[in-house]
């Protein structure tokens, strides 16, 4: 059996990938491996289970719920709710265990399971290990352990936790959005009744758009992933900004009153700025990857902001933050952390405080965006070259010092090897578009070179 477990919990096609068996049979070792790490002990076991509305959730949803009952963990069902959500919920209500159904961002026949720690941080990467050692072996024919009678775990539903929840968003606001409009893309996700409450709550008037999931239509031409649609809408209502979340609303992005995106890097900006005026961005400093843009990292200099850059990926970003205590960081894509209020990305937290940011100020979000000058990017994916000697190539390293040597401290090159695909990912960022296009052209032609 290859590894389930990859960055961001089980993923695969529901029904095919991820069955029914699949997801019940890592309930029950999920449940067995924290018990024997004594994570249950001297209490009966909680878990808070959630999903975003994809259709193969409900099926999904009861074999987890099956599983986690039948090896005495009570549950909460939460029902539809943000991955954040489930998050907050696991760690206010003191539960053993959080599990939220969902694949992000990608397409409706997909799903995932995703597992939360009591606090409702991610699982160490080796308890992930253990309840994938303990689901295999269990798997191919040990029997488990079962309770009977009154050890069974009992499930019922939670629907204060969409209260709860939205009551959290409302209470981080450092001011209200009065005056503002905008215009919300739920994605036809988990968001699509969180979002609009608690923006309305704080104040602002909104037009959505994406908020009628029917469990097929999640991430279908809108969202996070597919702005066209909320750019047009902002123009068409003049709001004032637009804000799109992704499927299980981890993830925030943004179009301004012309219709322009503000993308992470750019909301990490907005924000980072906001919070150091309210001394809440401790040390000055921001969480982000190597891939942010350079102008980011440019104009955090400028302003005085200190900016450490971890692997690609929410999960380092997130470890860094943990191990120093920074209360910021996230991704160009759109995943922003504020530790102090959320141990995940929070699409609708990020948004409502950019627009808070907008509503405090009197500034537009286009103007406060303008605080760094996103460089033009380039990225080529090499294929069918040895990717594992990207590090250590004699040729492609000359290569990579004679193009920094060109572009100096106003380029930028990185050279990387897919964690998925047998590809090398080549990024180059210059102040000119066609001097990034030149770069990165040589550099992919000296990756075929040196690796193929």
């Amino acid at each position: 059996m290859g590894r389930l477990f990859g960055t961001d919990g089980v993923r695969g096609v529901a029904n095919a990938d991820l069955t029914a068996e699949l997801a019940l049979g890592l309930s029950v070792a999920a449940a067995h491996v924290l018990a024997e790490a004594g994570s249950f002990e001297g209490h009966r076991p909680v878990a808070v289970v959630g999903r975003d509305p994809r259709a193969s959730g409900e099926f999904l949803e009861a074999a987890v719920v099956a599983g986690l009952a039948s090896a005495g963990v009570d549950v909460l069902r939460v029902g539809v709710l943000p991955t954040p959500a489930v998050a907050y919920l696991t760690g206010v209500l003191g539960a053993d265990l959080g599990v939220m159904l969902s694949a992000s961002h990608n397409a409706m026949p997909d799903n995932g399971v995703k597992f939360l720690a009591r606090g409702g941080h991610k699982l160490d990467d080796e308890l992930e290990e253990r309840i994938e050692a303990v689901y295999d072996e269990h798997r191919t024919g040990a029997p488990w352990d079962r309770p009977t009678g009154s050890g069974v775990g009992r499930v019922r539903s939670y629907t204060e936790g969409f209260d709860q929840y939205v009551a959290h968003l409302i209470g981080v606001l450092p001011n209200r959005l009065d005056g503002l409009k905008i215009v919300l893309d739920e994605a036809h996700g988990a968001a699509a009744r969180v979002s609009p409450e608690a923006f309305s709550r704080a104040g602002a008037e909104i037009i959505t758009i994406g908020a009628e999931p029917d469990g097929l239509n999640i991430n279908d031409g809108c969202g996070s992933t597919h702005l066209g649609l909320l750019r047009a809408a902002v123009l068409e209502h003049g709001a004032d900004l637009g804000i799109a979340h992704d499927g299980d609303a981890d993830r925030c992005l943004a179009v301004d009153h012309t219709g322009a995106e503000i993308d992470g890097d750019q909301i990490m900006a907005v924000l980072a700025l906001a919070m150091r005026e309210r001394s809440a961005l401790r040390s000055d400093t921001v969480v982000a990857t190597v891939m942010s843009n350079l102008g980011f990292k440019l104009a955090m200099e400028r302003e005085g902001v200190s900016v450490i850059q971890t692997a690609v990926g929410d999960r380092y970003v997130l470890e860094e933050m943990k191990e120093h205590g920074y209360a910021l960081g996230g991704e160009q894509s759109g995943h922003v952390i504020i530790l102090d209020h959320a141990t995940t990305g929070d699409g609708t937290l990020t948004g409502l405080l950019l627009a808070a940011r907008v509503a405090q100020t009197g500034r537009t979000l286009q103007d406060l965006a303008s605080v760094m000058e996103r460089l033009p990017q380039v990225l080529i994916n090499v294929p069918d070259v040895d990717k594992s000697r990207v590090g250590t190539s004699a040729e492609l390293a000359a290569a990579v010092a004679d193009a920094e040597r060109e572009l100096g401290s106003t380029g930028r090159v990185l050279l990387r090897s897919s964690g998925t695909e047998p590809l090398v990912r080549v990024m180059v960022e210059a102040a000119d578009i066609d001097h990034a296009r030149s770069v990165a052209g040589r550099l992919a032609d000296a990756v075929k070179s040196a690796l193929g």
